[in-house]
């Protein structure tokens, strides 16, 4: 039954089950109290209909109707979300189209007014009101950017920023109604323009001297606006405010007001490194012809809140995150690495002091649970931004000078903060790390205080040991020098803190073997009491989460042993223990989850051994690697099961979203690795997807490793494959689902990463044209041809497929008429080979390309000799379907060209279509035999048969 009807008119008759019934009659009730003028009541009415309907195309309708009286109500925000649900049911519904647009009107997005308003002119070309629309806001919008707009403005800004200033004024509902058209004005150029030359720039100054919470976020979400992507505005902002005064703001102990700072900051940043955009650029370069003096001003403001005893602790981890952001090159293709070295030059002391901060100890600075991770990253960075040994050595004689200044001469304090300035370089750049632990006197120092009574000193100490045992080098001194002081503390320490992290010592090391079965370091069943413990500790909610995440740390390395595997698989408690910790506030535990769950899932590379070098290692007693036998892939198939059952992939979702410093692109690597392994099995993908895989992995495939990026682009490609795309990734999502696809066809992927992105990508380019168009801006189309000529048949198949979706577009039609190409003919011989499944896909590619495009049918007859007998093997065929797309080419070429249809006539094609038109059997086959027979006959070739019907 199709469902029709709405505010122009009423429905059809009632039919079929009760609850419908009411429904159809609730909504005839509705268009006719709309009809009346009564929009409020009808309103209500589709409403509760819309309560008592399962029918997809009745709630489509009904809600199409509610955005009709919600226009009439001037509620434009629901009548826009309301046409969209019905647009989502069909996006061919003219009515929910045009209803959204002018909501969208009024809402002030033009933009997208304009895009629904094209899409009703082109489903209904003829329809004058929609024309007139169109024209109508095309002018509209030449005026909003014009003189119109600016006016417009002129008394708002004045207007709000009196009402924001205003001492006396206390209606609190006022003031968040101008701060928030305040934002909203500036996001756009002539609102912001209008700001800026408004003397906006010192009455936001004078907002953000109030000191009240609520004032000064809204005058820095608006000074975003006036900063974004204009370098001249940002430049004269920054003298205006002062460097100083931003730090300042930065640094407040309201953790919102200094996220915003953050925020402008980086905005402010992004706008002098990269200057203006698009119409603006030549004006503004005659501008500012430097910035780096500003951006230099700003970082060493930066720096120096870093060290700055009043600043809070959140704002210090704000600067460092800023500093990751914005110093190190973003690409190693970039060649100037100025700034990195700049800061290196005047801020390392300071970031290191920040590093070397001993959490309670007297004078020490306000530090977060992430601050030491986020100083270890920043580092990191800086020190992979270096080119040179010189800039190397450089770094690392202002590490051993900073670890000398407090280890000489400062007594225990001193010696506190070396090791702990250590632990931080461990944790960061190792190779700085690793040279400052063999400076005289600091591994000494590590061993003599772990034994300390003092629980914050052998804190420190024991975790030094603890980076320091993940390290190559220094392993093999700790496993002789400090297992056995470990295996005190923890039998023998009362604190639980202490305890925990001895036992993470001891996993470092007992897990120096890896997942080599045979290299156990800890007699049998000593790794198991191990883990026990750890689960034990990460289940008890009464130790506080900075602790806890130290079990999870130990548990990243006994999750190489597969019994320790089975056993955390079983404990659903402890796997939901660390899934809680990785959705919380301490974000350095994130690698070591991932790590768990890499492990869990073996998803680690693994390359099998060749069997000859296996017999020659045997033969020359040389070590060889084994498999635990409950790492084959039945178990492994089991254990995922069991991670997805608990809510891994909620959990991994929440760690993606994280903007800490934590998640470094190798967090991201075993996180893509982790999904990779959730996916593989086609039965689990809905669940991922449903539990937002499919969103968390757009993310992962386009930022971190290439490694991470492949993994992630694979398991998209794996979903897209399985799942209909549409479903999984929802709205504007499946267009970015398209660079990582494409990106599985660069050469330098494996034979089933290509397969599976040609796989991928023939889902998608069936769906839509604005789809396929998106394949070839992303330059796919070479690539997927390349495929074409592949010796591996799946691949060779999988890019004949892909080819014939893409066909439905015209450029690609345009290209299998190009001069010089043999994109036409290798079609045409495909349609000849062997491989039946081959034959399809490159037939079915004719078929399209002659019904789309006839200029083709005439070049067929000239790309090879052979072109007739395919054809004619095509109609011959015993499938059915071949012989469809062959009787469907035959048929169009027919139409064609009087020529081509005469050389088709003169071969045996005539006698095979003669008796394809009579073959009841194939009705399809013979409907297309019978049109082509119709067209010789229509050219005079040859005379109709009386006694065919």
């Amino acid at each position: 039954r199709t469902v029709t009807g709405g505010p122009l008119g009423p429905g059809p008759c009632p039919t079929g089950a009760h609850r419908q019934v009411t429904a159809e009659q609730l909504r005839a009730r509705g268009n006719a109290l709309f009809q009346a003028g009564d929009h409020g009541a009808a309103l209500a009415v589709y409403t509760e209909a819309l309560s008592l309907s399962d029918a997809a195309a009745e709630r489509a309708v009904l809600h199409r109707n509610r955005a009709a009286c919600y226009l009439k109500l001037e509620d434009y925000a629901k009548a826009e979300a309301d046409a969209t649900k019905a647009i989502e049911a069909d996006g061919r519904d003219v009515k929910a189209l045009f209803r959204r647009s002018q909501a969208l009107q009024q809402l002030g997005r033009l933009d997208q007014a304009v895009t629904d308003l094209q899409r009703c002119v082109s489903l209904e070309p003829r329809n004058k009101a929609f024309q007139e629309a169109l024209r109508a806001l095309g002018s509209s919008m030449h005026e909003k950017v014009g003189r119109g707009a600016m006016s417009c403005t002129d008394s708002k800004v004045e207007q709000m920023f009196q009402i924001l200033l205003d001492l006396d004024e206390k209606d609190a509902d006022k003031k968040q109604k101008a701060a928030q058209n305040l934002i909203v004005l500036a996001r756009e150029e002539a609102g912001a323009e209008k700001i800026f030359q408004s003397d906006g720039v010192r009455l936001l100054m004078q907002l953000l001297d109030t000191a009240k919470a609520d004032l000064m976020l809204a005058a820095l979400r608006t000074l975003v606006g006036l900063c974004s992507g204009h370098r001249s505005r940002t430049t004269a902002i920054l003298s205006e405010l002062g460097a100083p005064r931003l730090a300042a703001v930065l640094g407040v102990e309201h953790e919102q007001v200094s996220l915003a700072a953050c925020n402008l900051l980086h905005v402010m940043f992004d706008s002098l490194k990269e200057g203006l955009q698009k119409d603006f650029r030549g004006k503004e370069d005659a501008l500012v012809l430097d910035s780096s003096k500003d951006l230099k001003l700003l970082i060493k403001h930066l720096l120096e809140l870093l060290v700055l005893e009043g600043a809070s602790a959140h704002g210090r981890d704000n600067a460092l995150n800023l500093l990751i952001k914005v110093v190190p090159r973003k690409s190693p293709k970039e060649t100037n690495n100025s700034l990195s070295l700049w800061v290196i030059d005047q801020g390392l002391k300071k970031i290191l002091e920040v590093g070397s901060t001993v959490c309670g100890s007297l004078g020490s600075l306000p530090v977060t649970e992430n601050t030491r991770m986020s100083t270890s990253v920043l580092l990191s960075k800086l020190y992979e931004d270096l080119k040179c040994d010189a800039e190397r050595e450089n770094f690392h004689h202002l590490c051993e000078d900073y670890v000398r200044s407090w280890f000489e001469g400062h007594e225990l304090p001193g010696k506190l903060r070396a090791i702990q300035t250590v632990s931080c370089l461990l944790q960061g750049p190792s190779d700085a790390g690793n040279r400052v632990l063999e400076l005289e006197g600091i591994m000494d120092s590590v061993l003599s205080l772990c034994a300390s009574v003092t629980e914050a000193h052998q804190l420190v100490a024991v975790e030094a040991l603890i980076h320091a045992a993940d390290k190559a080098k220094r392993a093999s001194f700790i496993t002789a020098n400090g297992v056995n002081l470990l295996k005190e503390i923890y039998k023998h320490s009362e604190r639980d803190s202490i305890r925990i992290r001895a036992l993470v010592g001891l996993c470092k090391l007992g897990s120096a073997g890896g997942t080599d079965f045979s290299m156990k370091q800890f007699a049998e069943g000593s790794t198991m009491k191990l883990a026990k413990q750890c689960r034990k500790w990460l289940c008890n909610e009464a130790i506080d989460a900075g602790t806890r995440r130290w079990a999870v740390e130990g548990l990243a390395y006994l999750t190489f042993d597969a019994d320790v595997k089975e056993e955390f698989v079983e404990d659903k408690a402890a796997m939901q223990a660390m899934f809680q910790l990785a959705k919380s506030e301490d974000r350095s535990v994130l690698y070591a989850v991932a790590s768990t769950l890499v492990n869990c899932t073996n998803s680690y590379d693994h390359e099998e051994p060749d069997p000859q070098m296996l017999e020659l290692a045997k033969y020359a007693k040389q070590h060889i690697p084994e498999q635990h036998p409950k790492d084959k892939p039945e178990f492994v198939k089991r254990r995922v099961r069991k991670l997805l059952t608990a809510g891994v992939v909620s959990a991994l979702a929440c760690m993606v979203k994280s903007e800490n410093p934590a998640l470094t692109n190798s967090c991201r690597e075993l996180i893509s690795r982790v999904f990779l392994a959730l996916v593989e099995e086609a039965e689990d993908r809905g669940g991922v997807v449903a539990q937002g895989g499919g969103k968390a992995l757009i993310p992962l495939s386009l930022e971190g490793t290439e490694v991470g990026q492949t993994k992630a682009a694979q398991a998209l490609a794996k979903i897209t494959i399985t799942s209909n795309p549409e479903m999984a990734f929802p709205g504007e999502r499946i267009y970015e689902v398209v660079r990582p696809l494409v990106s599985l066809l660069h050469l330098q992927r494996t034979g089933l990463e290509n397969f599976e992105g040609l796989m991928a990508l023939t889902n998608l380019a069936g769906i839509s044209e604005r789809l396929r168009q998106k394949i070839l801006k992303e330059r796919a189309v070479p690539m997927i041809e390349g495929y074409m000529f592949e010796e591996h048949e799946l691949i060779r198949l999988a890019a004949t497929e892909c080819m014939c979706n893409m066909a439905m577009s015209k450029e690609v039609q345009e290209m299998f008429l190009a001069e010089g190409s043999d994109r036409l003919k290798l079609m045409v011989l495909y349609s000849g080979e062997e491989d039946e499944k081959l034959r399809r896909a490159a037939s079915g590619t004719l078929a399209m390309l002659t019904s789309l495009h006839p200029p083709i049918c005439k070049r067929i007859p000239q790309v090879t000799v052979h072109w007739l007998e395919i054809l004619q093997a095509l109609l011959l065929s015993p499938s059915a379907e071949l012989q469809h797309r062959g009787a469907v080419v035959v048929m169009n070429m027919m139409a064609a060209a009087r020529e081509v249809a005469e050389q088709l006539i003169a071969s045996e094609m005539l006698e095979i279509l003669s008796v394809l038109a009579k073959d009841k059997e194939k009705p399809r086959v013979a409907q297309a035999a019978q049109e082509s027979l119709a067209h010789a006959v229509a050219y005079g070739l040859i005379k109709p048969n009386p006694g065919h019907a």
